[in-house]
């Protein structure tokens, strides 16, 4: 199956339509955030709100009870449970040693990608992995800091000079994937 690596923003990049296993934790958790941040956008307009609504008297001791207990305390405790779950899913997209895991080696240049597979094959541009297993992808760098990002198969990571960085990725059926490289590696990028 092709996986297309181009320096565009053509064709579908989209994050929230995952087709792996990482993409799809990946999709999810940005799905959590949205509604924290609604459910804590929500709560801090409510007590906005609650002072300028009628009948309400002022009482001693309400105002510290506003900030303190419910202006300080409710958005830290959503924003906690929040973080404890980011922390959890990213952790499940750590690569792991597996049985079935194929590694694929990757070495950025500008203004292009070489892929080499356990079998010896050598392409630019376009890597074929197979559908349904793991894939390890060792990123390295030759020049410059680039990054290797396939939105709709996992996360994106950066190739830095000197040092080999691996991220799993793994495509739940076979099809064509784009992939870019999202960090800025020099005038032709």
């Amino acid at each position: 199956m092709p996986l297309l690596m181009t320096a565009s923003c053509a064709g579908p990049l989209s994050t929230l339509d995952a087709a792996g296993p990482a993409a799809s934790d990946i999709a999810t958790l940005w799905w959590v955030m949205l509604g924290g941040a609604a459910l804590l956008t929500l709560l801090v307009l409510t007590l906005l709100a609650l002072p300028f609504s009628k009948g309400r008297a002022a009482r001693k001791g309400g105002t510290k009870l506003w900030l303190g207990a419910l202006g300080l305390a409710m958005p830290a405790a959503v924003l906690t449970v929040l973080l404890g779950y980011a922390l959890m899913l990213g952790e499940r997209t750590i690569a792991r040693p597996a049985p079935d895991v194929v590694t694929v080696e990757a070495t950025a240049r500008q203004w292009v990608w070489t892929f080499r597979t356990p079998s010896g094959a050598e392409s630019q541009g376009t890597l074929h992995i197979p559908a349904g297993r793991p894939i390890d992808v060792r990123l390295a760098s030759a020049d410059v800091i680039h990054s290797f990002w396939v939105p709709r198969l996992g996360g994106k990571m950066d190739a830095i000079p000197g040092q080999v960085n691996v991220l799993r990725i793994q495509a739940d059926a076979p099809g064509v994937y784009q992939g870019v490289c999202a960090e800025f590696c020099g005038l032709d990028h």
